[in-house]
């Protein structure tokens, strides 16, 4: 169940931080049948580009900030977030029986999400998104051109017929909600917290082979950079992309830099040569960083320590935690109005 949750969860990271001078404001809502199961009841995180900087579940009651910049924030934020907080686990507690009902079931362990956000590109455009599901599969979508919800489970279409009629029109509100209120406070965030979200950190790069029979692995390692957006690929002759055949997500470090590993399988020839060349906003040019057959490791500024590659394993571990219960909702909304002023954060509304 929770394994077909990863792709999307990987995609929308990724569109989070297309370019560099991208910013984006994301929220996940999480609500679970059994309390039991080791996750919080209900919970919600919100998030400033990779930056999580809200959060709140059923088993502190609290909500509060998780980085020093959102101490910034204006008076009664906190307080109407709490306030919303409470609001929403009621609403996910009907929505999680609601929604168990749609698929004829009446025990065992069921998770609904939704994630929705909002992005704004560095050319100026904004973008935004509203994705719901159950149990790890998605259920329905909001179509951010014409603000009507889209079902994508035949259970969703009780709830998109009432949320698309002329009397509710919730997608037109949701619709408002991420091009408008999602936008000013995500340029609110980024004004707090600018310093942070846009510092620059070079990547420091490993290449590193091991043989395969009658060829070569290559492995290069791009670690301790920020911001996360970054190119790694390897070359032949300087010329031609060498295809990746295994390549990990841009991962957390535990020092809020990045790293990644891209690896290639060649069958190197006299006369030929192998280069990682990686290109980071935090450089002037491009690194080109050659292979060396007769050298196992070719490292530029520091080698990771051993130390950093485990912690961020660990680390990696977590995230996954995370983003794994903040992914679904089987038939709710966000409720969401046109007063500028409104919540960062909008409390989601019964199916």
């Amino acid at each position: 169940m929770m394994r077909k949750m990863y792709p999307l969860i990987v995609l929308l990271l990724y569109v989070s931080a297309v370019c560099s001078d991208s910013h984006s404001l994301r929220y996940y809502y999480t609500g679970v049948s059994a309390p039991g199961s080791g996750l919080p009841e209900y919970s919600m995180v919100g998030y400033v580009d990779d930056r999580e900087i809200v959060n709140y579940n059923t088993d502190s009651g609290r909500c509060r900030p998780k980085v020093q910049w959102m101490e910034k924030v204006e008076d009664g934020y906190w307080e109407r977030e709490r306030q919303n907080g409470k609001q929403g686990e009621a609403v996910f507690r009907h929505n999680v029986r609601t929604a168990m009902s749609r698929f004829n079931q009446s025990g065992g362990f069921h998770i609904v999400q939704v994630m929705y956000g909002c992005e704004r590109t560095h050319d100026g455009s904004i973008t935004g998104y509203q994705q719901h599901g159950y149990d790890g599969r998605e259920f329905m979508a909001l179509d951010t051109q014409t603000g009507i919800y889209i079902p994508t489970m035949a259970q969703a279409q009780i709830t998109t017929q009432r949320w698309n009629s002329p009397e509710e029109r919730v997608g037109e509100e949701d619709k408002n909600y991420l091009e408008k209120i999602c936008i000013e406070w995500l340029q609110k965030h980024v004004e707090n917290g600018r310093e942070d979200l846009e510092r620059r950190v070079r990547p420091n790069v490993m290449v590193s082979s091991q043989e395969k029979g009658d060829t070569m692995k290559l492995h290069c390692h791009v670690y301790g950079f920020h911001p996360r957006p970054v190119d790694v690929k390897w070359m032949k002759n300087g010329e031609d992309e060498v295809h990746s055949y295994e390549t990990t997500n841009v991962l957390p470090n535990p020092d809020g830099t990045y790293q990644i590993r891209v690896s290639a399988e060649v069958t190197p020839k006299d006369g030929d040569s192998y280069s990682c060349n990686v290109d980071h906003s935090s450089l002037r040019e491009t690194l080109n960083i050659v292979w060396e057959p007769k050298l196992s490791v070719t490292v530029t500024t520091v080698v990771v320590p051993v130390v950093i590659a485990v912690a961020v394993v660990t680390l990696l571990a977590v995230v996954i935690g995370v983003f794994i219960y903040k992914r679904k909702n089987a038939g709710y909304k966000t409720t969401n109005t046109s007063d500028t002023s409104s919540d960062a954060s909008s409390a989601p509304a019964k199916a």
